[in-house]
This record gives C-alpha cells, sequence and structure tokens, in this order.
C-alpha cells in the first residue's frame, strides 16, 4: 500500500513531489523548511535586492520548521510522538547547533527519534533549516 500526501497547512512543494508518502505503516516527509503556508515568507529573514541574505533568525525558523512538519504529520494521519527518525540541515553548525539543538530538545525530549543533523552549504531557497522526517502511523 502507498499513498501520496499534499497539506494546504504546509509549505507547498518547490518542485515535483509530495509532502510525504505513506507505505505501509511508515510515513516518509519530503525535506520540509520554515516557510509559510500561506505566504511563502521565512520568518525572520532579511535579504538584499538581490537575494543576499542579510539577517536571519534560526529561533524563528526551526518553530516554523517544527510548525510545518507537525502539519504534514496530521495530514497524514500520524502525530509528532510517532516520529522516528530526524534528518536536520543547517547551514550553519557553529552558529545554529546551539540554539536549534535547545528547541530540538524542548520539542522533542518525550520523542526520543533517531537524529542526524549535517551542516550543508545552501537550501534551496533562502533557509537556513530544513528536516527530512520519518514517522510511522
Amino acid at each position: 500500500m502507498s499513498e501520496i500526501i499534499k497539506t494546504e497547512n504546509a509549505a507547498k512543494p518547490l518542485g515535483a513531489y509530495p509532502h510525504a508518502r505513506r507505505v505501509g505503516d511508515l510515513l516518509f516527509l519530503s525535506g520540509i523548511g520554515p516557510r509559510n503556508a500561506k505566504d511563502n515568507s521565512i520568518p525572520g529573514l532579511e535579504i538584499d535586492a538581490d537575494g543576499n541574505i542579510l539577517k536571519y533568525d534560526i529561533e524563528a525558523e526551526c518553530h516554523a520548521v517544527f510548525a510545518n512538519v507537525k502539519s504534514v504529520l496530521e495530514a497524514s494521519g500520524s502525530s509528532w510522538n510517532k516520529i522516528v527518525d530526524v534528518t536536520v540541515f543547517l547551514t550553519d553548525m557553529k552558529n545554529d547547533f546551539p540554539v536549534y539543538n535547545k528547541i530540538y530538545g524542548d520539542y522533542f525530549k518525550d520523542v526520543e527519534a533517531c537524529r542526524t543533523t549535517v551542516e550543508v552549504k545552501s537550501l534551496p531557497t533562502p533557509i537556513a533549516i530544513e528536516l527530512k522526517v520519518i514517522a510511522t502511523i
């Protein structure tokens, strides 16, 4: 059994992929960032006329990305406490990891999902964090 999941309650995918795909009792979320579902804005982001990042707020982005993940989970018939694995992509490990790690701990203290955090040079939009999640249904 396989099912494609799309929702209006999370940021729209930037390409030809769904928010999630259910296969049996497993749910695989596509990478998702902190973009707002309603207007595609990125909380705390300031960019110049050329699209260069002037300032961003990793705390605001963390809360927004977790909200997007929660929306996709719920649209899929799953929930936050059913997350089993999280891959986190940060664009600035040195400066952002301490803030992200504290906020992550608040959200995931009772979940105990496996986690991998990696630094990447950039992400497809001017975001500082993206999550890739696997959950159960």
